[in-house]
């Protein structure tokens, strides 16, 4: 009904009553659900499960965050308990717990599972590729979250970006890194693209969770590992037992996370809380980046002036053979599916349309204040 007829309506439905009340007797007033005869909906509990420990700074606490924010603004009627890595399923096991249904979402990131398909690490990062900002405005204006959302499909699932921490580091090693023969024999843990990369280059990529990353690299079971950055690592405590920290993070230049909701689950949601989950989302998106753009500074500080760290820079000579050998190992993994090449290209497109514009702005203006700041 459009809102002129609504008022007429509504103006005849009060003369009507008033009318009927004329010299009558007042009745009480009937109950809501007396009056509608309707049960009143009942509070949907879904479980979230994710790839990190239980509060883990950043990462678990942004999905317990997530959660609150669609608890609040339903106002209850769709409650959503956050289980972390190990709790329901391994951490491993997010992608296929969510796809089945056993829990209704998860929080993770895309490259994990490209075991699933080749394209899957593309939505997380790619080597020298888009910014957390640059990410952000691909999803939401370049199409991006049209082609995430059809490469999920087959897998009944609905994506959404639910966080990212920013341009990681290179990673921790426990020897210097000086030319690209160093990288060989070395056992570095190292998911996504970016692990074909180093093993083309004569590393050892090794995958393994996040909370086995410091007994491993005590133990000798690895060399050198990536994990997020200053923030994470320091809580991590993997300056312990590797000195050297490189940058800059090739790997990574902007990390999404995603929130994955089971499409059967998703849809039997009323349109108001698929808004409210969406909108949840995306403040955590956010928030999850101030977060680490304001806790990395004071780790790396930490990390530098407190506990000895050798910060190192990753040699030209180095980085270069990483871009060589990225290209490679991507143009392979795109090679023969129509699909990953039109997301890797329309990725490609957004980045390099946005580089004369970067050039001029942010890098411009970082390395001005840099300049101007240096000797202050």
């Amino acid at each position: 009904m459009d809102r002129r007829k609504f008022v007429s309506a509504l103006g005849l439905g009060l003369g009507a009553a008033a009318l009927a009340g004329c010299g009558q007797e007042e009745k009480p007033a009937a109950s809501d659900n007396s009056a509608a005869g309707e049960k009143k909906a009942e509070a949907l509990k879904w479980d979230l499960v994710t790839t990190w420990p239980k509060n883990y700074p950043g990462l678990g606490t942004g999905a317990n965050r997530f959660a609150e924010r669609v608890n609040a603004m339903s106002g209850g009627r769709l409650t959503i308990k956050v289980h972390g890595a190990g709790e329901l399923v391994p951490a491993t096991g997010v992608f296929d717990a969510v796809r089945s249904g056993s829990a209704q979402m998860g929080h993770s990131t895309p490259y994990y599972w490209k075991g699933k398909h080749q394209a899957m690490p593309f939505f997380t990062t790619i080597p020298f590729g888009l910014t957390a900002w640059e990410m952000n405005g691909w999803l939401n204006f370049g199409g991006g979250q049209e082609l995430w959302e059809e490469l999920y499909e087959p897998f009944n699932l609905q994506p959404l970006a639910c966080g990212n921490s920013g341009t990681q580091m290179a990673g921790w090693f426990n020897k210097e890194i000086n030319s690209v023969d160093d990288l060989k024999g070395l056992k570095i843990r190292m998911p996504g693209l970016a692990g074909e990369v180093i093993k083309r280059l004569g590393a050892i990529p090794v995958q393994m969770p996040g909370g086995e990353v410091f007994t491993s690299l005590q133990t000798g079971a690895l060399d050198a590992a990536d994990w997020v950055g200053p923030y994470n690592d320091l809580a991590f405590g993997l300056y312990k037992v590797v000195k050297y920290y490189y940058y800059p993070g090739w790997q990574e230049p902007g990390s999404a996370l995603e929130v994955i909701i089971n499409k059967d689950a998703w849809n039997s949601l009323p349109q108001d809380l698929q808004h409210i989950v969406r909108s949840a989302a995306e403040a955590e998106n956010q928030h999850i980046l101030d977060e680490f753009t304001a806790r990395n500074a004071d780790a790396l500080k930490q990390l530098v002036n407190e506990h000895g760290v050798q910060l190192r820079r990753l040699p030209d000579d180095v980085l270069m053979a990483l871009k060589d050998t990225s290209d490679q190992v991507i143009e392979e993994v795109i090679a023969g599916d129509e699909l990953s090449r039109r997301i890797y290209e329309s990725i490609v497109a957004f980045r390099d349309a946005s580089m004369p514009y970067q050039e001029v702005a942010e890098q411009a203006m970082l390395n001005s204040r840099t300049l101007v700041l240096k000797d202050a």
